[in-house]
């Protein structure tokens, strides 16, 4: 079956290359749905949704967006109606798939109609500052693909066409070759780190799915953060082990290796059951190719790779992270429980390691301690966080959930 894709942009100055990608998605056997979200102009032709269509479904006419504030204000109104009318589009099964070209307008629009999609339906936005520090992580949808858009300012060319047609092709290939999640069972997402770091999540993985749930691990360097953030605030999960907190000690210091302002926020707020602790919590990450910032150059560091390294927090700065971590979860409207191993919350900080601590250690334990109290359970484990016994009790409070009913598992 021809696969509709919505292609998304500003007709008024993209015409030729959107026209472009729609002749490449039709050679690939897929069939367009069109979009204009100019402002001003007009495009060569009438698309199938026109910028009218686009601003009366914010509420405005596009007169009112034309004598907006500035080209931002505008934009925003664009943007807030072409989402809309994306997850209506997609409700109604008239798209399987949007694609959208832009500079920094068009992919600022562009974030919103992906976002307004669920998680596997391909979304592609070919950018010309895709990957760009520009772009927080959370403005990014949870399968959000992003293609660099080379030479595309400003008119065809054989580098930019060459772009296009890839562009144009994955989104066919990707609507054609997906499987969309269609969980049959209940969903644990957790957060970790390689486990050449944390080893949790091996000792759970199969434990949990003898239990009957489906096991998501995320990466907690940021973008792993993100989408577990995001689709926790879709209902997706049964409950999240939210076990790493290095995401929010790096938003609590500035490094960039972060998830957004809203990290850990999501579960609070639906009543998702949590069950957290402190994993990698004592470190900073940064990227390794850049200087390392200068307060931290006295401090212990490790090089995990050329792409990221980290330095050790000092103990207040833990106990900072601590309380910033509980005050958090304490908006839940769901359980929490806190498991704190006091004996390491990583692979590196145990004895003849470099993150090495035992009086930093000892600081963050009696913050955690502090910081943790009701309506958060907290269990303190004479372990460290690799331990077996740390991930037995993970599993002992999840089955005392299972057994009281506050997770439901189908009979």
């Amino acid at each position: 079956m021809s696969k509709t894709i919505l292609v998304i942009g500003t007709y008024d100055t993209k015409d030729p290359e959107l026209r472009f990608v729609e002749k490449c998605i039709g050679e690939q056997g897929g069939k367009v749905l069109t979009m204009d979200v100019s402002v001003l102009g007009d495009p060569a032709s009438p698309t199938d949704i026109s910028k009218h269509a686009v601003a009366a479904a914010a509420g405005k006419t596009i007169n009112d967006v034309i004598e907006s504030e500035d080209e931002n204000a505008a934009m925003q109104i664009m943007a807030e109606g072409a989402s809309k009318l994306t997850a209506q589009l997609h409700a109604d099964h008239r798209i399987d798939a949007m694609i959208s070209l832009g500079g920094t307008m068009g992919t600022d629009l562009a974030l919103d109609c992906a976002r307004a999609l669920p998680i596997g339906v391909p979304k592609y936005v070919v950018s010309t500052v895709a990957f760009s520090a520009l772009i927080p992580p959370d403005r990014l949808s949870a399968d959000i693909q992003m293609i660099l858009w080379a030479g595309g300012l400003y008119g065809l060319n054989d580098i930019c066409m060459a772009t296009l047609s890839q562009a144009a092709g994955a989104v066919v290939g990707a609507a054609k070759a997906v499987v969309p999640p269609e969980p049959d069972r209940p969903v644990i997402g957790m957060m970790s780190f390689g486990s050449s770091a944390l080893k949790y999540m091996v000792h759970l993985r199969q434990p949990l799915l003898d239990r009957g749930f489906s096991v998501a691990v995320f990466h907690g360097t940021g973008m792993g953060g993100m989408v577990m953030e995001s689709l926790t605030a879709q209902g997706y999960f049964a409950a999240v082990l939210e076990l790493a907190a290095a995401e929010l000690g790096n938003l609590m210091v500035g490094s960039v290796v972060n998830a957004g302002a809203d990290r850990m926020t999501a579960a609070p707020r639906l009543g998702t059951p949590i069950i957290a602790g402190p994993g990698l919590g004592d470190m900073i990450d940064f990227a390794t190719w850049q200087p390392v910032p200068e307060r931290f150059r006295e401090r212990p560091y490790h090089a995990h790779n050329r792409l990221i390294a980290s330095a050790s927090l000092t103990g207040e700065e833990r106990k900072a992270l601590a309380h910033e971590m509980a005050s958090r979860l304490k908006r839940s409207n769901g359980p929490v429980h806190f498991l704190l191993p006091e004996k390491g919350v990583h692979a590196w900080d145990t004895e003849g390691m470099p993150a090495y601590d035992p009086a930093a250690l000892a600081d963050m334990v009696a913050g955690y301690k502090e910081a943790m109290t009701d309506p958060i359970e907290l269990s303190v484990l004479d372990c460290h966080i690799n331990d077996e016994a740390y991930s037995m009790k993970v599993l002992e409070v999840l089955d005392g959930w299972i057994a009281d009913g506050t997770i439901q598992m189908p009979e």
